[in-house]
């Protein structure tokens, strides 16, 4: 068991070591050559560093502190230990790493410059850690006064890119802008998975033939809920059983049809899964040709 732990941890900072290096190579490579900035502290840092003379590595670690401080009392220990390592390792590579610039043309830079940051980003999150200290100010004001993480970061980058645009030029500040939507965009896509999971939830009063029908026709694994009463538009319906099942988005309209040719009346909800682990839906993403899944008789 203590074993497996230490696997775990050392696979844990080997792939923020891998995010820091994506990271330092978007940084590097494309934004800081061409004056390009993403978002949050990166980009507080990359926006000073065209008025001062200081390296950006010393200006990535002096913006953080403050971010890492408040983190302190607002995450985990543990959070904060990963997050120090990574910025310090972020900014050793940039301070003496030498990538060579890749490209001058603008799009190119704004689409590979997020596209390498995000990626960095979001496999230092997914793995406990955070590259940029804007996340940990929207937790804490999330916690304080309830507001969304979402709107404070982009609260806070709309502030960045219009103060970008006084400072640099106004083109600057869209390739920027575009910089920070696809590196925001990648960073969601790493942490949540390629695999596009949906929910589904079913009321209905023929319960017993649409979960028949779902395991025969799609083959995917349910979970079955007892309701005890329910009130629609054919007034209150007692003693029926609610079904819940994950799908892949491409079956989403087979499921609908499915249903909705036993009962077009059946209540659904449809709703998001960012991540699946265990249960039937593995071997129903692998599945062979024409797989069905036993059906328990009486």
């Amino acid at each position: 068991m203590k074993r497996q732990k230490n696997i775990d941890y050392l696979n844990e900072y080997f792939q923020i070591f891998i995010g820091v290096v994506l990271t330092s190579l978007g940084l590097k490579a494309f934004l800081l050559p061409n004056g390009f900035l993403d978002g949050g502290v990166t980009g507080i840092a990359l926006l000073v560093r065209t008025q001062v003379d200081l390296n950006m590595s010393y200006l990535l670690v002096l913006f953080s502190i403050p971010f890492l401080i408040l983190g302190y009392f607002t995450v985990s220990k543990r959070i904060v230990v990963k997050s120090i390592i990574s910025i310090l390792g972020v900014a050793l590579f940039i301070h003496f790493e030498n990538f060579q610039t890749i490209t001058n043309d603008k799009l190119l830079i704004s689409i590979f410059g997020g596209l390498l940051v995000g990626s960095g980003i979001g496999i230092a999150i997914r793995n406990g850690s955070v590259l940029d200290g804007s996340e940990i100010l929207g937790i804490y004001l999330n916690d304080k006064f309830g507001l969304s993480i979402g709107k404070i970061v982009l609260f806070f980058n709309i502030i960045l890119f219009t103060a970008t645009a006084f400072v640099e030029t106004i083109e600057i500040a869209l390739y920027s802008v575009l910089t920070y939507i696809i590196a925001a965009k990648v960073t969601d896509t790493v942490i949540e998975g390629f695999e596009d999971f949906i929910g589904i939830t079913i009321v209905s009063r023929k319960h017993a033939v649409i979960k028949k029908a779902i395991l025969l026709e799609l083959g995917v694994g349910l979970t079955i809920y007892k309701g005890s009463s329910g009130f629609g538009n054919n007034g209150k319906v007692e003693d029926f059983d609610i079904i819940h099942s994950i799908i892949n988005r491409i079956d989403i309209k087979k499921m609908y049809r499915v249903v909705q040719d036993i009962d077009d009346e059946a209540f659904i909800i449809e709703f998001d899964v960012n991540t699946v682990k265990g249960g039937v839906l593995r071997h129903y993403i692998n599945k062979k040709k024409n797989r069905k899944l036993p059906i328990k008789t009486k």
